[in-house]
């Protein structure tokens, strides 16, 4: 499979990732990563499709549109891109984060990066000072070009967004607190197969929190 066709496949997954599975979000989702002719990139999925790496049906989603076309990759599709999660806070994104997500993003094709809602956050560290909502740290996470799709998390556990992304991977950052033979464990239980790594950091001392730290509260005062 070449790199045009993962691209196209992963496009597709990260798409309905975002529940919009018509065909038109998707052409849209594709010439806005790389903006080529809608006819281009309509006979590469037929050609996708004729080959079984997608489904496509007519019509599935809403009867009073038969014309409404709905794609999903096939579990030969699925199976054909490397998918990495990695989760976090990334409230102020330094040069330790782009380090560890371009490390998490050479492990796989598709480089998925969940933020964790503010409630969330604070849950795992009640003293913890957050100077963007989540909403504004998913944009900053997904204005990275090598960052795939960046969602919200939801209000649960780690294992809810793993299992609704059902990635191949999970790479947790060099400071996280989670063990990775407990999630792979659980993981396991759940029935969702893929691996759990752990990254290293080339300049471990760089850290939101002591960035954070020398800010206080003068920070939007810069």
């Amino acid at each position: 499979m070449n790199s045009l066709q993962k691209f196209i496949l992963g496009s597709i997954y990260c798409n309905n990732l975002n529940s919009r599975h018509n065909m038109s979000s998707i052409i849209s989702y594709l010439k806005n990563k790389m903006d080529l002719d809608q006819d281009f990139y309509l006979a590469k999925i037929n050609e996708l499709e004729k080959n079984g790496y997608l489904k496509i049906i007519t019509g599935a989603f809403n009867p009073q549109k038969p014309n409404d076309v709905v794609c999903h990759l096939s579990e030969i599709g699925r199976s054909s891109i490397k998918v990495v999660f990695v989760g976090g806070v990334f409230d102020l994104l330094h040069p330790g984060h782009i380090l560890t997500l371009k490390t998490a993003k050479s492990y796989g094709d598709i480089l998925v990066v969940i933020v964790a809602t503010t409630s969330t956050a604070l849950k795992l560290k009640k003293d913890r000072i957050i100077y963007h909502d989540e909403k504004q740290r998913q944009e900053l996470v997904a204005s990275l070009s090598f960052v795939d799709l960046s969602l919200i998390g939801k209000e649960g556990t780690l294992y809810d967004m793993v299992n609704f992304v059902k990635p191949d991977i999970i790479a947790l950052g060099y400071d996280q607190t989670h063990n990775e033979k407990e999630i792979q464990k659980n993981c396991s239980e759940l029935g969702l197969k893929l691996n759990v790594i752990r990254l290293s950091s080339p300049i471990p001392k760089i850290k939101s929190t002591m960035i954070k730290k020398g800010l206080g509260n003068s920070f939007y005062d810069i």
